[in-house]
């Protein structure tokens, strides 16, 4: 795969594996070094959380958080190389909420990624979550 199509593979990858809570595909999706942070609608900064036991357990803890189903809709996605087997990669995110047979759009926000080449694969070294809430705060249930 070219690099572009490689990264965008990754991107869905991640996504699929935290909609599915296939924690084993999730965590092949980071570095063992890898970092991720995330702010909310312009608030702090959250993280950074460092490693796989660091990253997975928020991702278990935020997931059992939520009692629906979740889609995370990935788009425009936008790859800069950054040297050999490294690159910057840029893309939205819509969150979609299913629950009692109705869609909901919960938040967008925007994936910033550091990606390096694994031998054949690509995974994240860091990522960084911007969500944007909707500004009155409200969120049904």
């Amino acid at each position: 795969m070219i690099l572009r199509e490689s990264i965008a593979d990754l991107v869905a990858r991640y996504a699929l594996a935290y909609d599915t809570r296939d924690w084993d595909a999730l965590v092949e999706c980071f570095t063992p070094d890898a970092s991720l942070t995330l702010r909310v609608a312009g608030g702090d900064l959250v993280g950074p959380f460092r490693g796989h036991a660091e990253i997975m357990r928020l991702m278990r803890d935020s997931a059992a958080a939520q009692d629906d189903r979740r889609r995370h809709v990935c788009t425009n996605l936008v790859v800069d190389p950054s040297g050999p087997g490294t690159a910057t990669a840029r893309s939205y995110l819509t969150l979609i909420s299913v629950r009692d047979g109705r869609l909901e759009v919960l938040s967008t926000g925007t994936y910033t990624d550091e990606v390096v080449q694994v031998g054949e694969s690509w995974r994240l070294r860091a990522r960084h979550i911007e969500l944007d809430l909707p500004t009155d705060g409200r969120r049904s249930r």
